[in-house]
């Protein structure tokens, strides 16, 4: 497993990747216990590819119970170097509609239930997260929406509920006031997590909906989300395939580096379990 791969992490409605010529299908396990699904590995456009469907085939996995840390360890284990984590949202402004694209730059956090970082007793370490995603790959991610075709807009703030529940009108005109582009469940734990990882990550994010704010929709419904998400998942998959071959365009970063000196812990003091489990992330 020593190639190093392109990640992608397929969220509601994107349960395979079509084009995707199949080699392997891997489980694994982590020190974190298993991912949400077997990892399908395959060529697409002559890059190798692993890709991970976030809540499962089938989707049995609320967001609250997928295993981050397990879905990112295991893709650094594969040697991802860069995720594409592909999204369902709502919007928070007028001029994003349902069917829209969005690549976000920034996160805020509202989620309280989860474990977002693999750092815990016995190794401790902080890591910059003042700017959550790779700049280069969302910028390469950006040109390859456009050429798919796609309605999309660079850059803006996906804040992150713990849901599953959708948001009250009360907080959704809340978060409104903040300034927030669009609303999801599930990928500000996946950047934390990546960023520690030192991996590269940016996020597709789908509008399915406007939030419950936009008075003259009707309240979001799991229904009409998952019917505009289902017309999107194929344009998504256009996007991908759009992105394969202008991945070697991509300028160097720094984001393999994000951990390089985050551990403040005396190794003396870090148990071997510890050190052998976590090698992969911190040396």
């Amino acid at each position: 497993m020593a190639e190093k791969l392109l990640g992608v992490i397929g969220g509601s409605g994107l349960y395979k990747m079509e084009g995707l010529e199949v080699t392997e299908k891997v489980t694994l396990d982590t020190p974190f216990g298993a991912p949400s699904d077997e990892i399908t590995v395959g060529t697409l456009h002559g890059t190798k590819m692993a890709f991970l469907p976030r809540h499962g085939v089938g989707h049995f996995l609320p967001p609250s119970e997928i295993n981050f840390r397990a879905n990112i360890f295991a893709m650094k284990k594969m040697a991802v170097q860069k995720i594409i984590s592909v999204s369902a949202v709502g919007s928070m402004k007028e001029e994003y509609l349902p069917g829209h694209f969005v690549v976000p730059d920034q996160f805020i956090d509202r989620t309280n239930r989860r474990i977002s970082t693999f750092f815990k007793e016995g190794i401790v370490g902080h890591v910059g997260l003042a700017d959550p995603i790779c700049n280069y790959t969302s910028d390469v991610l950006f040109q390859a929406a456009k050429k798919a075709g796609a309605l999309v807009h660079k850059g803006g703030t996906y804040i992150c509920i713990e849901g599953p529940q959708f948001s009250t009108r009360a907080e959704s005109n809340l978060y409104r006031q903040w300034g927030v582009d669009v609303i999801g469940m599930t990928n500000v734990t996946e950047a934390k997590l990546a960023r520690e990882a030192g991996l590269c990550y940016s996020t597709l994010a789908l509008v399915t909906d406007f939030d419950c704010w936009h008075i003259e929709e009707e309240p979001v419904t799991l229904e009409a989300v998952l019917e505009i998400m289902h017309k999107n998942v194929q344009k998504a998959q256009k996007v991908i395939s759009e992105l394969v071959p202008m991945l070697e365009n991509i300028e160097p970063c720094n984001c393999s580096d994000a951990s390089k000196y985050a551990v403040v812990t005396d190794p003396k003091k870090i148990p071997e379990k510890l050190k052998e489990d976590f090698s992969i992330l911190f040396g």
